[in-house]
């Protein structure tokens, strides 16, 4: 038994190493290291083993560490058909060029939301969304939305939760999601980085639930309130339309 859990353990330490070139493509084993919260030497093992089986792959010059063949040639056997931030990319492509702004698709993993697809704005300064990041439930626009047309007791989980910090007050919080759920939208401005504003909107699978957060970002400067309203007609106009491409 105890052996059995050993090896979950190690499988577990495994996925975790991997899962940091999420935040970096190139990475020293000391920022893997401390990353994962391990000591050097368990992380030189287990580097060892993926570089062997061709996970990773290092840089003799450098000592750096990177992912390797063996992952592309395994996305390459991923099914697209039903892949939604695919489906959904020439949607997103469109409302980037008809709003000038970088487009963004969340969905909800616990207390926190990930990019699964982004488009980036083509205009010399624009907010950068590298697909795949994880960020915090409790701030920006694609958050909000999407505890606000979550089912009660989702909502009640999230807010339960020790790990959920509020920086305000939460019956307040919850008066302005109904609002959200009123308008159809939720905006955001330097709530989570300086400089950066952000609106969003639903997108619904066919029975009525919530599938995803589309949002619009871009600087403060750009996308002020009053052009964020402007927007907001555009924006639930195209989640609508996604939202019927969902199978």
């Amino acid at each position: 038994m105890e052996e059995g859990k050993s090896n979950v353990r190690a499988v577990e330490r495994a996925l975790d190493i991997l899962l940091c070139f999420i935040e970096g493509t190139d990475l020293a084993m000391s920022e893997i290291a401390e990353k994962v919260g391990l000591h050097k030497s368990t992380v030189h093992r287990m580097l060892a083993t993926l570089e062997d089986r061709g996970f990773v792959e290092r840089d003799p010059s450098s000592e750096r560490y990177h992912l390797g063949m063996r992952m592309w040639e395994l996305s390459a056997h991923l099914s697209r058909s039903d892949d939604q931030s695919v489906i959904w990319q020439p949607e997103m492509e469109r409302l980037r060029d008809r709003l000038g702004e970088t487009v963004s698709i969340y969905v909800r993993d616990g207390l926190e939301r990930v990019r699964i697809q982004a488009v980036q704005s083509n205009q010399p300064v624009r907010r950068v969304a590298p697909v795949g990041a994880r960020l915090p439930l409790y701030a920006g626009a694609s958050s909000k939305v999407l505890i606000a047309y979550s089912d009660r007791f989702v909502q009640e989980q999230i807010f339960g939760d020790p790990a959920w910090l509020l920086a305000f007050d939460l019956d307040q919080y919850k008066q302005q999601l109904e609002e959200i759920v009123q308008q159809g939208y939720a905006t955001s401005f330097e709530e989570r980085e300086p400089g950066v504003a952000a609106l969003s909107a639903p997108i619904f699978n066919r029975h009525g639930q919530v599938s995803a957060a589309l949002s619009v970002s871009g600087p403060s400067s750009r996308l002020t309130m009053e052009t964020m309203r402007e927007y907001s007609p555009v924006l639930i106009e195209y989640a609508k339309r996604m939202g019927t491409m969902i199978k």
